[in-house]
C-alpha cells in the first residue's frame, strides 16, 4: 500500500517508517498536517498514520479534510485513516471518529499490533475500492439513460431496506446475514449495467418502446450477466461477482413465472434478484418518465401489493410493508435534495 506518515516526532516516524518498508509498503512521511494535505493533492495514498497533535492542522482536522475531499488526489480511492494518540479516554475516541478516523495507535505503539491493524485496513481498503468500482461501472450504464437520475441510489437504498426486514423477520436464515446486506447493497446498482449494449435508438427513445424494440431492451439482462460471468471467471469465488450476475440476470423475473428472460418462478428465481426486482419497480413506479408522470407511494404500494405472489416474492412484498416508512423518507430525501439543487 502507498501510506503517509504525518507526525511531528522523528523518532516515532523514523520507527514506523521503518516497519511499513519492512511489510513492503511504500511510504512518504509529513512533519505536519498541512505538509500532508500537500502531499495528499500530489498522489494517491491508501492509508494515513497521522498523530494527533501536530503543528498546523491536527490529526482530527486532517481527518476531516481527508473525508471532505479536499485534501485528496483525484485518483485515489478510498483512504483508511490511523490516528496515533496518547490518549486513551471514551470521549477523545469518539471525537476521532467523528472526525473521519478508521481505527487508533496508542503510543507507544507495538509493532505487531500495528501490523495486524495493518491488515485490516487493508482488506477494509480493498471492499471499498472495489464497491467503488461497482458503482463506477453502474455509473457508466446510468449515464446512457438520462431519464433515471439518481435511480442506482435509490435502488441500493430500498434494496437494503428490504434485506434487512427480511433478516430481522427471520426470512430466509442461514442465507441472510449482515455480509449478504453488505453485498447486496454493494451490488444491486450493476443490476442495469447491460444496458451499455442496447443501441440507442432504444435506450434513448423518448416514448414507449415498440414490441421489438422492447425485445431487445430486454437483452439487458443477459448481456449483463455475461459480462459479470466474464468478470467472475477471472476472479473464481467472489461472492460480490456471483451475486451481481444473478441480480443482472434476473431482476426482471417474476414469481409468477411470467417474467424474462428465463421464465423462473418462486425459488428458483436467485433471492437478491427477487429483492432487487421490487426495489426497481417501485423506484420507476415512483419516479417522472417522459411517458408517465411518477406515482404517490400510495398508489404504488397498492400496485406492489397487488403483485404479492404474482410479479413479487410474498416475503419481500411483507418485507416491503414492514420497512414503508423508510421507503418514504429515501424517497423524500431525494426529492428535497433534488428541489435544493435545481
Amino acid at each position: 500500500m502507498q501510506i503517509l506518515v504525518a507526525d511531528d516526532d522523528p523518532i516515532a516516524v523514523e520507527m514506523l517508517r521503518d516497519t511499513l518498508q519492512d511489510a513492503g509498503h511504500d511510504v512518504v512521511t509529513a512533519p505536519d498536517g498541512d505538509a500532508a494535505v500537500r502531499l495528499l493533492a500530489e498522489r494517491p495514498v491508501h492509508l494515513v498514520i497521522t498523530d494527533w497533535e501536530m503543528p498546523g492542522l491536527t490529526g482530527p482536522q486532517l481527518c476531516r479534510a481527508i473525508r471532505s475531499g479536499a485534501a485528496l488526489h483525484a485518483g485515489g480511492g478510498y483512504c483508511y485513516i490511523v490516528l496515533l494518540t496518547g490518549r486513551g479516554a471514551v470521549a477523545e475516541r469518539v471525537e476521532g471518529l467523528s472526525s473521519g478516523a478508521d481505527d487508533f495507535l496508542v503510543k507507544p505503539f507495538d509493532r505487531e499490533e500495528l501490523l495486524a491493524r495493518l491488515r485490516s485496513a487493508e482488506r477494509i481498503v480493498s471492499l471499498e475500492t472495489r464497491e467503488m468500482a461497482i458503482f463506477a461501472m453502474a455509473k457508466l450504464a446510468e449515464s446512457r439513460d438520462q431519464e433515471t437520475g439518481e435511480h442506482l441510489e435509490r435502488v441500493q437504498s430500498y434494496a437494503r431496506v428490504l434485506t434487512q426486514r427480511l433478516l430481522s423477520n427471520g426470512c430466509f436464515t442461514g442465507v441472510i446475514d449482515a455480509e449478504y446486506a453488505r453485498l447486496i447493497y454493494a451490488t444491486s446498482p450493476l443490476h442495469d449495467i447491460g444496458k451499455v449494449g442496447i443501441p440507442d435508438s432504444v435506450l434513448l427513445k423518448p416514448g414507449r418502446l415498440s414490441d421489438r424494440e422492447f425485445e431487445i431492451m430486454k437483452t439487458h439482462t443477459t448481456l449483463g450477466a455475461e459480462t459479470l460471468d466474464a468478470a467472475a471467471s477471472r476472479y473464481p469465488g467472489a461472492a460480490f461477482l456471483c451475486m451481481a450476475r444473478d441480480i443482472a440476470a434476473s431482476h426482471h423475473e417474476r414469481y409468477d413465472g411470467t417474467g424474462y428472460p428465463a421464465g423462473l418462478a418462486g425459488e428458483a428465481i436467485p433471492l437478491a434478484a427477487r429483492i432487487v426486482a421490487l426495489a426497481d419497480v417501485y423506484d420507476a413506479l415512483t419516479s417522472r418518465r417522459v411517458y408517465k408522470d411518477a406515482f404517490t407511494h400510495d398508489v404504488a404500494r397498492s400496485i406492489v401489493l397487488e403483485e404479492r405472489g404474482t410479479h413479487f416474492a410474498p416475503e419481500v412484498v411483507d418485507a416491503f410493508v414492514a420497512g414503508e416508512a423508510e421507503f418514504l423518507r429515501i424517497r423524500e430525501r431525494y426529492a428535497v435534495d433534488r428541489a435544493a439543487s435545481s
